[in-house]
């Protein structure tokens, strides 16, 4: 037997010659992003071998780390077999600190929560009237406590040693009883699971005022950034789905615990938990195989609302609490977008309304005075920071703003500190500006150096541009670290903004609405939060004459799980909404690829 050693600790895990690094470390719950899920194509899960014999390097690892990297034994885990035992230290960071968006717009709405209580003044039986403890309960709430649940029955003696019971109530139905009155302890949390991160909210249920809110990075993203990459994991290890499940839910427990905990409240006083996620994130949390999604048809196992027991899901909240699971359209529009659709109102306008979540997807909604048409494009990692030479999420060190002039580059860096790498509001800054400044041509080619020098405007700015074997890149920082644009970069933010644009022009084109007719612009999600209009606009995900008509609104997701434990007329409006929306599949438009490639120039 072989062992794997952690460089500076006394952990020792052992292995069988024959699997790949990436996996070992798996195996035994070390956590590594790989945002491409393992495949050798991101470049990200960069691991230094300390001592042990190992495969000889790749074609994949010359392409993606640099010969000072090689030389100082860093390898991709992914590409690495170990021949015998083995010592490794990590270099990812675990402890940086994370920008998460948890707000979003919340329209007005009555609050009238599913989740209610009901305080009973208990009566005992006697001798002359020795009926069922059942029975009594019946009496004192005019037969509104009806018992078929065994669970429930097995509380009723310890009830019956109280003054008071509070029964609880998810619409008519009872679903719990508690002991004494507890009437002012009745609480709810909802819940956006985005492919990145995960956002909750704890909801105090009898005012509808959002107490706090606590966001965490999702785990799942140790085993790929997208939700192919995770689907892919779940079709290649048969234990894929149990791994990603658990994830999640330990995920949604330290919410619940950071929240409880900050706020003194008892988590078994919170009765339901409202989730909206995309349909992949959904199917994990239920653990069913979404294997089905990834593939042709594309058809999900399930998309319509679940209203399930927390404790069969193992997550932490009131014995008899409730998931609620909001309702999705399709594969890729999920319930996430359906929630901004509600929040929205798209269904309620007289307005021509381009609803768009930008995130490792890029989902579009398009109201046609009320009525709905979606789709999905395939954004891909980029414009979060993935699938970039210098590319990270948004958290310390990030630069997530850019501005550039004659007088060199200044920078935004978050948490203020030396910068380590560029993340995806950083990246669509930066390409605007090299649009903006004409430093390429309109199919995304960094003109060469010794053009820019001739263009009196240009010729300060062109220094920033390296040229090295044959190849051009955007050099914005140099000291104490080397962060820069590549061409390869460039073409990842071209992909994306040229799915995105198509998608707006196709559902323009199905419901017959001319661009001049849009009354607005609706940005949500995450990422979108952190773009600015300048940057949407010139890197062309939006298009310049529609500038003055874009509204950002936050993250949506999380606000419609949170209008559906604080209304019932909402959630009702959350389940019409779903079947209202019709999905369009882009790949089945005529002239499909051509619109595409045209979306993806430039100017």
């Amino acid at each position: 037997m072989n062992y794997l050693n952690i460089n500076g600790t006394d952990e020792k895990y052992e292995f069988k010659v024959g699997n790949t690094l990436l996996n070992i470390l798996h195996e035994n719950n070390i956590g590594i992003e790989i945002p491409c899920g393992g495949k050798g194509t991101c470049g990200k899960c960069k691991i230094k071998i300390v001592t042990g014999e190992i495969n000889d390097k790749t074609d994949e690892e010359v392409n993606h780390l640099t010969k000072c990297e090689l030389e100082e034994g860093i390898r991709l885990a992914c590409l690495v077999i170990p021949k015998g035992d083995l010592t490794v230290e990590l270099l990812q960071k675990k402890d940086l600190k994370h920008s998460i968006l948890t707000e979003g717009y919340m329209p007005d709405i009555k609050i009238n929560p599913l989740i209610s209580k009901k305080v009973y003044n208990i009566t005992k039986p006697t001798l002359e009237n020795n009926i069922s403890y059942e029975d009594i309960l019946k009496d004192i709430s005019n037969n509104s406590l009806h018992i078929n649940n065994p669970i429930l029955l097995r509380k009723l003696p310890k009830a019956f040693e109280q003054d008071q019971i509070t029964a609880v109530y998810s619409d008519e139905e009872l679903i719990g009883i508690e002991y004494k009155d507890t009437s002012k302890s009745i609480f709810g949390l909802s819940i956006d699971i985005g492919t990145t991160t995960v956002v909750g909210s704890l909801v105090d249920l009898s005012t509808g005022k959002e107490i706090d809110v606590e966001s965490e990075i999702n785990p799942q993203k140790e085993y790929g950034l997208d939700v192919l990459s995770r689907i892919h994991f779940i079709k290649n290890n048969s234990d894929g789905l149990e791994i990603l499940h658990n994830l999640i839910i330990k995920c949604i427990n330290k919410l619940i615990l950071k929240l409880c905990n900050k706020n003194d409240v008892c988590s078994e006083n919170i009765h339901e938990v409202a989730v909206a996620a995309n349909a992949t994130m959904m199917h994990i949390l239920l653990k069913v195989n979404p294997v089905s999604i990834g593939k042709s048809p594309y058809s999900p196992i399930f998309s319509s609302s679940k209203t399930i027991s927390a404790s069969s899901l193992g997550i932490n909240i009131s014995s008899f609490g409730v998931i609620y699971c909001l309702p999705g359209v399709s594969s890729y529009i999920g319930s996430d977008i359906v929630a901004g659709a509600v929040v929205s109102e798209l269904s309620k306008t007289d307005k021509n309304i381009l609803f768009i979540d930008i995130g490792t997807n890029g989902e579009i909604v398009l109201s046609k005075k009320g009525k709905l048409s979606s789709c999905s494009c395939a954004a891909g990692p980029a414009l979060e920071g993935m699938n970039i030479s210098c590319g990270m999420r948004a958290q310390d060190g990030a630069i997530e703003g850019v501005n550039i002039d004659e007088s060199g580059i200044e920078l935004k860096v978050i948490g203020n500190t030396d910068p380590i790498g560029i993340c995806g509001s950083g990246i669509i800054e930066v390409i605007s500006e090299i649009v903006r400044l004409n430093l390429m041509g309109k199919t995304g080619r960094l003109k060469k150096k010794d053009d820019l020098k001739k263009d009196e405007k240009l010729k300060e700015i062109a220094k920033f541009v390296v040229e090295e074997n044959k190849k051009r890149k955007f050099l914005i920082n140099s000291k104490p670290k080397e962060i820069y644009i590549t061409q390869s970069d460039i073409r990842q933010v071209q992909l994306a903004k040229g799915a995105i644009l198509s998608g707006f022009y196709a559902l323009l084109e199905l419901m017959e609405i001319d661009m001049n007719d849009l009354d607005e612009i609706i940005i949500a999600g995450q990422f979108g939060k952190h773009l600015s209009i300048d940057s949407l606009v010139g890197v062309g995900i939006v298009p310049e004459k529609l500038r003055e008509k874009i509204r950002y609104i936050g993250n949506s997701s999380k606000t419609g799980a949170l209008m559906c434990l604080i209304s019932k007329e909402a959630r009702e409006d959350m389940e019409k909404t779903s079947r209202e929306i019709n999905y369009f599949e882009l790949s089945t438009k005529e002239g499909y690829e051509r619109l595409f490639t045209s979306c993806l120039n430039f100017y």
